[in-house]
């Protein structure tokens, strides 16, 4: 008997020296995304990998710097197109992510009108999201339906209500859903108060927005055909042999360098004074 005290005394005492000798693991730190993995939600592609998309912009680069060389035999040429072919893969993405913003912005107000109509006809707020994925707008119905599956699966409020954030990748998603965290974590008597309060401010807010952005679209077309046109012409000339070789020499590789930096600083300018306050993602 005094054997078996002895042994568990010293097992504890070993337990509570190592409590403090022992070295500890640092914690697992998240790393918070990229720019392109962000640009990559937002455009409703984040099951795409970043890198697996850097490479496609590498890869249109070079068929349009090998094609270009092909038809014009001018290096200069060729690879200031090949710049912006290995751009294009990015503005595409990144019109699809404006397009997919502000289709959401239109369709959030009826979402939460459901959601509200759901909740005051007595069900519960998981029970209520899980419905969007049925009687929601089309384009918000995807997401819902995994929050739906991971409810299901789960059981965890929060944890679905983080995916089905990373999911949408949206910044008026991010402020519903953590309206509805706050709501479902101090009690739900003014959950209907806050979904039509909240309905009513998105509706204003994108009445307003859509009318700004009606008024701007002139400064901003203007500026990528402002930017555009001088390419357009560069690559028509490119068939003419006689006159794209003058960029052969270091002369027209320094035109053509002075020309992209002024065309990207006009356009960047241009864009910067007709944009309008960008939505930023809270908690994310």
């Amino acid at each position: 008997m005094g054997a078996v005290v002895g042994l568990g005394v010293g097992v504890g005492l070993l337990l509570v020296w190592s409590a403090f000798a022992l070295p500890r693991r640092p914690g697992r730190t998240v790393r918070e995304p990229g720019r392109t993995a962000r640009l990559l939600a937002a455009a409703g592609m984040g099951e795409v990998s970043p890198t697996g998309f850097v490479a496609l912009c590498l890869g249109c680069g070079a068929v349009v710097t090998v094609v270009i060389q092909a038809v014009s035999s001018t290096p200069p040429v060729a690879v200031a197109f090949g710049v912006i072919g290995a751009y294009l893969p990015v503005a595409v993405v990144a019109g699809r992510a404006r397009r997919r913003q502000r289709e959401f912005a239109e369709v959030w107000p009826e979402a939460i009108d459901n959601l509200a109509s759901a909740v005051r006809a007595g069900l519960s707020l998981p029970d209520a999201l899980a419905g969007l994925a049925v009687r929601g707008p089309e384009p918000l119905r995807p997401a819902f339906d995994a929050f739906a599956l991971d409810y299901q699966v789960s059981g965890r409020f929060g944890d679905c209500l983080d995916r089905l954030k990373d999911r949408l990748a949206d910044p008026v998603g991010d402020r519903v859903v953590e309206g509805l965290r706050i709501a479902r974590e101090v009690g739900g008597g003014e959950l209907g108060r806050l979904l039509r309060n909240l309905s009513g401010y998105l509706r204003d807010d994108q009445r307003t927005r859509s009318e700004l952005e009606s008024r701007q679209a002139w400064a901003v077309n203007g500026a990528r055909l402002a930017v555009a046109a001088p390419w357009a012409v560069l690559l028509f000339m490119s068939t003419q042999s006689e006159v794209i070789e003058r960029y052969r020499s270091p002369a027209g590789a320094v035109i053509l360098g002075i020309g992209a930096g002024t065309c990207l600083l006009a356009y960047r300018v241009m864009m910067r004074i007709g944009r309008l306050p960008a939505e930023r993602r809270i908690l994310s």
